[in-house]
């Protein structure tokens, strides 16, 4: 029994180390696919990075996306869907706070399952401090 107690003691930091560790594999997987597929060119995730020339940057950092979509349940959908077919200039909710119109078209760059994947990731970022 005291062995048992003993093993027990000595896996539970590990065990409980490993959710920790699972998010920040999980961070450079998500970052590494966005990079490939070219997401940062237009996006960074946290606040207050600038885009070319100094202006705002072209699309809007990823914190806000994640803020800005916080509890609504159908964000994953529809965020997945402006990535894949793009989304209207006239419709911007982002309009004066990022330098970009629209989001293009992405289809050629990543796959449905791939950006719902990033788009679960985006969304899953905690809240600004």
């Amino acid at each position: 029994m005291t062995r048992s107690l003993l093993l027990l003691a000595a896996a539970l930091p590990v065990a409980l180390a490993q959710p920790a560790l699972a998010a920040n594999d999980n961070d450079a997987v998500m970052k590494a696919l966005a990079s490939k597929s070219g997401c940062f060119t237009c996006h960074h995730i946290e606040p207050g990075s600038k885009g070319p020339n100094g202006m705002a940057p072209i699309g809007p950092d990823w914190q806000d996306v994640a803020d800005k979509y916080r509890g609504n349940p159908d964000a994953l959908d529809a965020l997945t869907h402006t990535v894949m077919t793009g989304s209207n200039p006239y419709a911007s909710h982002w309009k004066g706070r990022v330098s970009g119109l629209a989001m293009p078209p992405n289809a050629v760059a990543v796959s449905e399952a791939d950006a719902r994947r990033l788009v679960q990731w985006i969304l899953s970022m905690p809240p600004k401090q």
